[in-house]
């Protein structure tokens, strides 16, 4: 893999699987960048860091795809942040809104 490509998988597992909030994004889009700006200045270490970068990228997805598999088969997640979700998307499409007991 070359470095660009493991750049942009890095890139792209970041932006679909890190922190709902932008910051945390930003700050790790900042991290990546940095991390692979001083890998080309390394040759040594270039080789570890693209290994590195894509092993890193492969777990973000994996663990992306484990945790949608526990919440599809209801094994020991907490389902409530998904079902309140679920439930206000449900009561908007026919134009009502959820009860206070119901919202966060």
């Amino acid at each position: 893999m070359t470095a660009g490509r493991a750049y942009r998988a890095v890139l792209k597992a970041v932006k679909k699987h890190v922190g709902a909030e932008d910051h945390h994004k930003k700050h790790f889009n900042d991290f990546v960048t940095q991390q692979f700006r001083r890998a080309a200045s390394d040759d040594d270490a270039v080789q570890g860091r693209l290994r590195l970068a894509r092993d890193y990228a492969f777990m973000l997805n994996s663990v992306h795809q484990h945790k949608e598999l526990l919440f599809s088969y209801n094994i020991a997640v907490d389902r409530s942040d998904e079902m309140k979700k679920i439930l206000g998307k449900s009561a908007a499409s026919v134009g009502l809104q959820l009860p206070d007991v119901y919202q966060s």
